[in-house]
């Protein structure tokens, strides 16, 4: 395979019944990746994907944090030409126990809280789509040693397909649990004020918003089109920091430049609105969220520490909610993380997980396994300076409290 060239086409019998064929192109440099825009955009609408896999979202973090990662693009057309898959990978070099591995991952899945990273699988055909996929996978196994896919919806029609092509095909695959992610359904047709009630911080809720509106220049604004978001995007990142301090990787000067150059992709595509809360004519909340199909995701927040007390941050996060509920939404989705204020809003959790796959006796899956045995030894040793702790800095009455925890099946003389 010529890895200068920017696409490579080759044809692959279809997985499911029928003449049908289907086409995969391996997408190398950028100038292909733009050319996808539309019809990337017309795919990502159709089903249930994330606002993180869209063609907005996976460009510009190509753009912006992809430096180290060279494009790997597995598209897939039906026999009339119309894009129907994207695996939307990147190919990294790592070093690791002094060997070089070729590792293909998502694009987006660092820096930036991508949930829901997935397969772009046009509907009804998923099936056979991911057959395809595995087949130019492993047509291309030279090029890669593990391909790792995280943060995948764990109900995802994506893992349970790959399951079954890696079982299909002898490859060994890896999975663990990586995040939850709270979210709340809403009723059809439902309103702000009935969804309010049946939340744990209501009453607060009312409370502080009146109190709030009783306030000299008080106001809500809720940027959508670039020049608004132009402004809105610095006082974010402000708020932010004072809220989280370097705690924050939003901090990161190569991060803020992800959000300075994807948001005006997000805003052409109404994907995207920050609200302000101001008091005085200075914001002192701000909540950044992502709007796509219809979910409304909650992305991220900040306030001024100064106005805790007053609950700024409660009162936005109900408006965004007010919005969501008024503009036909039917889901809100606070990604990733199960800090205690999201559970006054959501009830439900869905989870998030990593696959990871190599192919039996090659150096991917050595490394695979050598890297589970010392997460498995790393937990052993944590236990043990948990179960002992300082009681026995040394001795042999240390050596049989580490074995008690290693194998307590053993049995020591007294």
């Amino acid at each position: 395979m010529n890895s200068k060239a920017w696409m490579q086409r080759e044809a692959s019998p279809s997985a499911s019944p029928g003449p049908c064929r289907w086409t995969v192109d391996v997408v190398r440099e950028t100038r292909g990746f733009l050319a996808l825009r539309d019809e990337w955009r017309s795919l990502s609408e159709r089903g249930r994907m994330s606002v993180f896999n869209t063609w907005e979202w996976l460009f510009g973090w190509h753009l912006q944090l992809g430096g180290r990662r060279r494009l790997f693009l597995l598209t897939v057309r039906d026999e009339s030409g119309v894009l129907a898959g994207v695996l939307p990978l990147s190919l990294e070099e790592r070093r690791w126990g002094g060997v070089r591995l070729k590792w293909l991952r998502w694009l987006g899945d660092e820096g930036v809280g991508s949930d829901y990273l997935d397969a772009l699988l046009r509907p009804g055909d998923e099936a056979a789509l991911a057959d395809v996929l595995a087949d130019a996978l492993e047509r291309v196994q030279h090029e890669w040693d593990i391909l790792e896919l995280s943060d995948v919806e764990e109900t995802s029609p994506t893992v349970a397909l790959l399951e079954a092509s890696c079982r299909a095909r002898g490859w060994n695959l890896e999975r663990t649990g990586r995040n939850r992610c709270p979210y709340e359904v809403f009723e059809a047709g439902e309103r702000f004020d009935t969804f309010l009630a049946r939340t744990a911080r209501a009453d607060n809720f009312v409370r502080r918003r009146k109190w709030l509106e009783r306030q000299e220049g008080f106001a809500l604004t809720r940027a959508e089109k670039p020049e608004e978001l132009a402004r809105a995007l610095p006082e974010f990142f402000r708020l932010h920091e004072l809220r989280w301090g370097a705690r924050s990787g939003l901090c990161a000067p190569e991060v803020q430049a992800f959000h300075q150059a994807v948001v005006p992709l997000l805003s052409a595509a109404g994907k995207v609105r920050i609200y302000l809360l101001s008091v005085g004519g200075k914001a002192v909340a701000s909540v950044y969220a992502l709007r796509h199909g219809r979910t409304f995701s909650y992305y991220n927040a900040g306030y001024d520490p100064e106005w805790k007390s007053r609950s700024v941050g409660l009162v936005l996060v109900g408006e965004t909610f007010r919005d969501a509920l008024a503009e036909g939404f039917s889901e809100y989705d606070f990604l990733r993380g199960v800090e205690a204020y999201k559970s006054d809003w959501a009830r439900q959790l869905r989870t998030t997980v990593r696959l990871r796959i190599a192919r039996p006796m090659s150096l991917g899956d050595w490394v695979m396994r050598a890297q589970a045995l010392e997460q498995t030894a790393r937990g052993v040793f944590r236990e043990v300076r948990t179960r002992v702790g300082e009681k026995y800095p040394r001795g042999v009455q240390l050596t049989r409290d580490v074995w008690a925890v290693v194998r307590p099946d053993l049995r020591w003389g007294g």
